[in-house]
């Protein structure tokens, strides 16, 4: 690494996207994967497809406490 950069001729926010979201990888357990995975191959569905069904019965749950 240099000891000083010169950032003189840069320019603020180039990169910057408003209102962009980014789907970042969400990593599980071995245990909970081979779950999902198992579900999903009953299924015949994506395994993020089974994941979203999950999610949204736990919501329906939690909203029902």
């Amino acid at each position: 690494m240099k000891k000083e950069y010169d950032f003189s001729k840069g320019i603020r926010g180039k990169f910057h996207r408003p209102g962009l979201r980014i789907n970042l990888p969400i990593y599980l357990d071995p245990e909970n994967r081979n779950f999902i995975e198992e579900i999903a191959r009953k299924k015949k569905r994506d395994v993020a497809a089974v994941v979203n069904e999950l999610i949204k019965s736990d919501k329906e749950l939690a909203k029902a406490l």
